[in-house]
């Protein structure tokens, strides 16, 4: 069974697996946030089987909500905001190295997709949503703001530098893995769990919404 956190904003509430960074899904209420995030369990399990860890997707779907978390501005807008009590508690080093497997993997997954993604995808129903490259430059500039809550001060490498990429990355599951109190490592700034999740999140998200726009309508 996996726990989960729902996030409740005006307009949007997030479901998010609170041990698996990455799985996390909206949608306008909370029964549809948790069928949503059970129907994507097929397409977080690459994920997982790519940082080698055990994943059914018929069994870890299985759903205990453990907290509700108030939302904001920002869960409307469309992004998961808000800290669950359990990303504040003290971060061993066993599991610290497992989120940031599952981080790695995320990334990795969402290379995948960018080298295989046509280069115009298709539009949403109202003729919006962006293409491949600037999608790609989107996570990329988010990632480079999402350091700073962790108490970095990187710059969002060029996408096409690989070494420059994986310097960038390391740099960030540094500090994920490493055993803490749970606490956020930069004043205003995020607990390594919260990082972790929000950061695969973002990754997966786009990678999904770039897999789906690849195909006809």
């Amino acid at each position: 069974m996996t726990d989960v956190a729902i996030e409740t904003g005006g307009k949007r509430v997030f479901a998010a697996a609170l041990d698996w960074p990455g799985w996390c899904r909206s949608a306008k209420d909370e029964r549809t946030a948790l069928a949503t995030l059970g129907a994507y369990a097929v397409r977080f399990a690459p994920v997982a089987k790519k940082a080698r860890i055990a994943f059914d997707p018929r069994t870890d779907a299985t759903f205990r909500v453990v907290e509700h978390l108030a939302g904001t501005a920002t869960t409307d807008f469309g992004a998961p905001d808000a800290v669950a009590k359990r990303d504040t508690r003290p971060l061993p080093a066993p599991e610290g190295e497992r989120i940031a497997s599952l981080l790695n993997a995320a990334w990795a997954i969402f290379d995948e997709v960018i080298a295989s993604a046509p280069a115009e995808l298709r539009k949403g129903p109202r003729g919006g949503g962006r293409d491949r490259d600037k999608m790609a430059d989107h996570v990329r500039d988010a990632e480079g703001a999402y350091v700073r809550k962790l108490g970095l001060r990187l710059a969002p490498p060029d996408r096409h530098d690989r070494r420059a990429v994986a310097r960038f990355r390391e740099a960030i599951t540094d500090v994920i893995r490493q055993p803490s109190k749970g606490t956020p490592l930069a004043e205003k700034g995020w607990p390594q769990r919260y990082a972790a999740r929000r950061i695969a999140w973002h990754a997966l998200d786009h990678a999904w919404e770039m897999q789906d726009r690849s195909k006809p309508a």
